[in-house]
């Protein structure tokens, strides 16, 4: 199960929803979420971060303060002797902000850009990936992707069921939390080995 990744949300995912974190006194990280990390870089899977962050483009913060969040971020997680791979996030937003980051790209979730990114930089194997996030557009980008999604009820995720529902986007697994998310991963990944076997 070492050729794993976990392409994973943040806000709602890893660490609790904040309208535009821009703040290191914000980030608190969601009951399970370092557990569920932890056993992931155990199992020797990779684990990268893929968020939107079109706070950049409107202004509320920069890039280098989001560079300090992932930094804090990272350093809660090393506390317990873990770490995420990477970091991938889009600035962009179509239509809103400033010049520099106002456009349509090809990296703002559902497009798939950081999953090809994080896949160029680390030779990730896309059969044996997972998408984990608690929004709509997190399911879409597995989709997009060909890969396994995961929806969690953290964060924005029970709205965001009824709006999958609503738009028939398919679904592989609702989880609890990231944890739960993870022991489906290890479910599946076993099932699939003896199936293979």
């Amino acid at each position: 199960m070492n050729n794993i990744s976990l392409f994973l949300d943040r806000d709602g995912t890893i660490n609790y929803e904040v309208d535009y974190l821009s703040s290191l006194t914000d980030i608190k990280l969601i009951p399970g979420s370092m557990e569920a990390i932890k056993e992931a870089k155990m199992l020797g899977w990779m684990v990268f971060v893929v968020t939107n962050q079109s706070g950049i483009a409107r202004g509320i913060l920069t890039e280098e303060k989001l560079s300090e969040i992932h930094n804090a971020l990272q350093s809660e997680l090393r506390k317990d002797h873990v770490s995420i791979d990477a970091f991938y996030y889009c600035p962009h937003h179509p239509d809103i902000g400033q010049s520099r980051y106002r456009k349509k790209c090809m990296c703002r979730k559902p497009d798939i850009g950081m999953l090809k990114q994080a896949q160029n930089d680390f030779n990730v194997d896309m059969t044996k990936s997972f998408f984990i996030g608690d929004k709509m557009i997190d399911i879409q980008t597995g989709n997009n992707c060909n890969i396994k999604s995961i929806l969690v009820l953290t964060g924005y995720g029970n709205d965001e069921y009824k709006l999958c529902i609503a738009n028939n986007v398919k679904i592989d697994y609702v989880a609890n939390n990231l944890y739960d998310a993870v022991q489906y991963v290890k479910r599946t990944e076993i099932t699939d080995q003896l199936v293979s076997n």
